[in-house]
């Protein structure tokens, strides 16, 4: 089994910024992507963004050119960098590790909950 605990959210203004951070723990034997996901009240969970193995990396239209993605291979832990923040970004913030051989082991975090908000 994998854990994810992801870490970093909370209250921030428009226009702030916050760092997410979520630490992969357990049985890693394998290269995994990972990422990040978000779903607000009443709406479907969304990709935010994604990182490979090796550092390639993808986003939400709606997220381009405000976030960036990084992870530390060496501890097993992404990053979420979050700039200019919109109170449209407000949701829980989801941690996602993919295993990249079959059978594609899929875990998900806890959620960090992010509110943009004046």
């Amino acid at each position: 089994q994998v854990q994810l605990v992801e870490s970093g959210g909370g209250l921030v203004q428009p226009g702030g910024s916050l760092r997410l951070s979520c630490a992969a723990s357990g049985r890693i034997f394998s290269i995994y992507n990972m990422g990040w996901y978000r779903q607000a009240p009443g709406k479907p969970r969304e990709l935010v963004a994604t990182i490979t193995n090796g550092g390639r990396t993808n986003f939400a239209d709606s997220v381009k050119g405000r976030f960036t993605i990084s992870r530390d291979n060496a501890k097993n832990t992404v990053y979420l960098q979050m700039n200019s923040l919109k109170t449209e970004d407000t949701a829980v913030y989801y941690c996602n590790l993919v295993m990249s051989v079959p059978p594609y082991v899929e875990y998900w975090g806890q959620g960090t909950q992010v509110t943009v908000s004046s």
